[in-house]
Protein backbone atom coordinates (compact mmCIF):
# COMPACT_ATOMS: atom_id res chain seq x y z
CA UNK A 1 0.00 0.00 0.00
CA UNK A 2 1.42 3.15 -1.12
CA UNK A 3 1.60 5.87 1.37
CA UNK A 4 1.01 9.86 0.75
CA UNK A 5 3.11 12.51 2.03
CA UNK A 6 1.33 14.70 5.14
CA UNK A 7 3.68 16.29 6.89
CA UNK A 8 4.77 19.59 6.40
CA UNK A 9 8.87 19.35 6.13
CA UNK A 10 10.51 17.46 3.58
CA UNK A 11 14.51 17.04 3.89
CA UNK A 12 15.46 16.45 0.25
CA UNK A 13 18.86 14.32 0.87
CA UNK A 14 21.07 16.20 -1.39
CA UNK A 15 24.03 18.94 -1.46
CA UNK A 16 23.24 19.53 -4.68
CA UNK A 17 22.00 23.43 -4.93
CA UNK A 18 20.30 23.06 -8.27
CA UNK A 19 18.52 20.08 -7.23
CA UNK A 20 17.67 21.60 -4.25
CA UNK A 21 16.19 24.58 -5.98
CA UNK A 22 14.15 22.03 -8.32
CA UNK A 23 12.51 20.54 -5.39
CA UNK A 24 11.50 23.67 -3.68
CA UNK A 25 9.61 24.95 -6.96
CA UNK A 26 7.58 21.84 -7.84
CA UNK A 27 6.29 21.20 -3.89
CA UNK A 28 5.67 24.86 -3.45
CA UNK A 29 1.99 24.27 -4.18
CA UNK A 30 1.53 21.66 -1.71
CA UNK A 31 2.16 24.23 0.93
CA UNK A 32 5.47 21.61 2.43
CA UNK A 33 8.93 23.35 3.45
CA UNK A 34 11.83 21.46 1.78
CA UNK A 35 15.30 21.72 3.72
CA UNK A 36 18.39 20.33 2.48
CA UNK A 37 21.02 17.71 3.93
CA UNK A 38 23.43 20.46 3.97
CA UNK A 39 21.71 23.04 6.06
CA UNK A 40 21.04 19.55 8.41
CA UNK A 41 24.67 19.55 8.53
CA UNK A 42 24.58 15.66 7.11
CA UNK A 43 27.63 13.71 6.03
CA UNK A 44 27.06 12.04 2.66
CA UNK A 45 26.87 8.30 3.51
CA UNK A 46 28.89 6.02 1.37
CA UNK A 47 26.62 4.87 -1.89
CA UNK A 48 28.16 1.12 -2.31
CA UNK A 49 24.97 0.00 -4.13
CA UNK A 50 25.40 -0.93 -7.62
CA UNK A 51 21.48 -0.03 -8.89
CA UNK A 52 20.52 3.49 -8.50
CA UNK A 53 17.83 2.75 -6.24
CA UNK A 54 20.38 0.82 -3.45
CA UNK A 55 21.89 4.04 -3.55
CA UNK A 56 18.95 6.37 -3.91
CA UNK A 57 17.72 4.23 -0.28
CA UNK A 58 20.94 4.42 1.53
CA UNK A 59 20.75 8.51 1.01
CA UNK A 60 17.09 8.90 2.04
CA UNK A 61 16.88 6.10 4.94
CA UNK A 62 20.38 7.99 6.23
CA UNK A 63 18.89 11.33 6.63
CA UNK A 64 15.58 10.00 7.53
CA UNK A 65 17.07 8.28 10.73
CA UNK A 66 19.49 11.22 11.33
CA UNK A 67 16.98 14.03 11.60
CA UNK A 68 13.23 11.82 11.91
CA UNK A 69 11.87 13.73 8.81
CA UNK A 70 10.77 12.52 6.14
CA UNK A 71 13.74 12.04 3.32
CA UNK A 72 13.66 12.11 -0.31
CA UNK A 73 16.91 11.36 -2.49
CA UNK A 74 17.53 10.67 -5.72
CA UNK A 75 20.13 8.79 -7.39
CA UNK A 76 20.47 8.93 -11.05
CA UNK A 77 23.10 8.64 -14.46
CA UNK A 78 23.66 7.11 -17.86
CA UNK A 79 23.56 3.93 -19.04
CA UNK A 80 24.84 3.01 -22.73
CA UNK A 81 23.81 -0.16 -24.04
CA UNK A 82 26.72 -1.41 -26.27
CA UNK A 83 28.75 -0.77 -23.01
CA UNK A 84 26.49 -3.05 -21.41
CA UNK A 85 25.23 -0.34 -19.31
CA UNK A 86 28.09 1.33 -17.92
CA UNK A 87 28.90 3.87 -16.77
CA UNK A 88 25.28 3.68 -14.80
CA UNK A 89 25.79 4.25 -10.95
CA UNK A 90 29.69 4.99 -12.35
CA UNK A 91 28.52 8.13 -14.10
CA UNK A 92 29.84 10.91 -11.90
CA UNK A 93 32.87 8.85 -10.78
CA UNK A 94 33.99 8.61 -14.73
CA UNK A 95 34.33 12.52 -14.17
CA UNK A 96 35.89 12.68 -11.04
CA UNK A 97 39.28 14.25 -11.50
CA UNK A 98 40.84 14.88 -8.03
CA UNK A 99 40.19 18.34 -8.00
CA UNK A 100 36.31 18.51 -8.94
CA UNK A 101 34.09 16.74 -11.91
CA UNK A 102 35.07 17.22 -15.53
CA UNK A 103 32.51 15.39 -17.69
CA UNK A 104 34.42 16.51 -20.86
CA UNK A 105 36.68 13.88 -20.03
CA UNK A 106 33.74 11.31 -19.08
CA UNK A 107 31.99 11.98 -22.39
CA UNK A 108 35.73 11.45 -24.35
CA UNK A 109 35.93 7.91 -22.54
CA UNK A 110 32.69 7.05 -23.33
CA UNK A 111 33.07 7.89 -27.02
CA UNK A 112 36.61 6.26 -26.90
CA UNK A 113 35.30 3.04 -25.45
CA UNK A 114 32.51 2.69 -28.01
CA UNK A 115 35.00 3.93 -30.92
CA UNK A 116 37.56 1.68 -29.88
CA UNK A 117 35.21 -1.58 -30.07
CA UNK A 118 33.53 -0.37 -33.70
CA UNK A 119 30.40 -0.08 -31.69
CA UNK A 120 26.89 0.05 -34.28
CA UNK A 121 24.58 3.14 -34.99
CA UNK A 122 22.77 4.51 -33.34
CA UNK A 123 24.21 4.28 -29.94
CA UNK A 124 21.44 4.05 -27.89
CA UNK A 125 21.85 5.53 -24.31
CA UNK A 126 19.48 6.16 -21.33
CA UNK A 127 19.12 8.87 -18.60
CA UNK A 128 17.85 7.20 -15.33
CA UNK A 129 16.61 8.42 -12.10
CA UNK A 130 15.56 6.81 -9.12
CA UNK A 131 14.03 8.57 -6.33
CA UNK A 132 13.18 6.76 -2.79
CA UNK A 133 10.93 8.56 0.00
CA UNK A 134 12.07 7.36 3.41
CA UNK A 135 10.08 7.81 6.14
CA UNK A 136 11.62 7.38 9.45
CA UNK A 137 10.24 4.55 10.21
CA UNK A 138 11.47 2.93 7.70
CA UNK A 139 8.77 2.93 5.07
CA UNK A 140 9.89 3.76 1.61
CA UNK A 141 8.41 4.64 -1.86
CA UNK A 142 10.04 4.37 -5.00
CA UNK A 143 9.54 6.32 -8.11
CA UNK A 144 11.94 5.91 -11.11
CA UNK A 145 11.77 7.73 -14.34
CA UNK A 146 13.87 7.01 -18.08
CA UNK A 147 14.92 9.00 -20.74
CA UNK A 148 16.03 6.70 -23.69
CA UNK A 149 18.06 8.46 -26.25
CA UNK A 150 21.37 7.81 -28.31
CA UNK A 151 24.70 9.62 -28.17
CA UNK A 152 26.18 11.90 -30.21
CA UNK A 153 29.73 13.17 -31.40
CA UNK A 154 30.63 15.06 -31.55
CA UNK A 155 29.28 16.75 -28.72
CA UNK A 156 26.66 19.67 -29.24
CA UNK A 157 25.70 22.69 -27.02
CA UNK A 158 26.72 24.49 -24.31
CA UNK A 159 23.53 24.23 -21.82
CA UNK A 160 22.77 21.51 -19.30
CA UNK A 161 25.15 19.64 -17.55
CA UNK A 162 27.00 16.37 -17.08
CA UNK A 163 26.72 14.08 -20.51
CA UNK A 164 23.56 16.24 -21.87
CA UNK A 165 26.07 17.46 -24.42
CA UNK A 166 26.38 13.73 -26.27
CA UNK A 167 22.95 12.91 -25.35
CA UNK A 168 20.16 13.14 -27.91
CA UNK A 169 16.75 12.12 -26.55
CA UNK A 170 14.73 9.82 -28.64
CA UNK A 171 12.34 11.32 -31.41
CA UNK A 172 14.14 14.74 -31.36
CA UNK A 173 16.61 16.52 -32.98
CA UNK A 174 18.58 18.68 -30.18
CA UNK A 175 20.82 17.21 -27.33
CA UNK A 176 19.99 18.00 -24.00
CA UNK A 177 22.71 20.20 -23.90
CA UNK A 178 21.07 22.73 -26.91
CA UNK A 179 17.53 22.30 -25.19
CA UNK A 180 15.56 25.04 -23.10
CA UNK A 181 16.15 23.68 -19.50
CA UNK A 182 12.47 23.90 -18.85
CA UNK A 183 11.73 22.09 -22.40
CA UNK A 184 14.23 19.34 -21.34
CA UNK A 185 12.61 19.11 -17.47
CA UNK A 186 9.53 18.34 -19.28
CA UNK A 187 11.00 15.06 -21.00
CA UNK A 188 13.64 14.23 -18.71
CA UNK A 189 13.80 10.93 -16.39
CA UNK A 190 13.84 13.38 -13.10
CA UNK A 191 10.70 15.40 -14.15
CA UNK A 192 9.54 11.85 -15.00
CA UNK A 193 10.47 10.54 -11.55
CA UNK A 194 9.36 13.73 -9.63
CA UNK A 195 5.73 13.62 -11.72
CA UNK A 196 5.41 9.77 -10.29
CA UNK A 197 6.42 11.28 -6.76
CA UNK A 198 3.69 13.96 -6.80
CA UNK A 199 1.21 11.82 -8.03
CA UNK A 200 1.32 8.88 -5.47
CA UNK A 201 2.58 11.02 -2.34
CA UNK A 202 0.62 14.41 -3.05
CA UNK A 203 -2.32 13.35 -5.72
CA UNK A 204 -5.97 12.95 -4.63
Amino acid sequence: MTRKFDGNRLLVATHNKGKLEEMKHLLQPFGVTVVSADEMDLPEPAETEDTFVGNARIKAHAAAKATGLPALSDDSGITIDALDGAPGVYTADWAETGNGRDFMMAMTRAHDELEAMNAAHPRLAQFRCTLVLAWPDGHDEVFEGVMPGQLVWPIRGKDGFGYDPMFQPAGHDQTCGEMDRWAKNKISHRGQAVAKFVEVCFGG
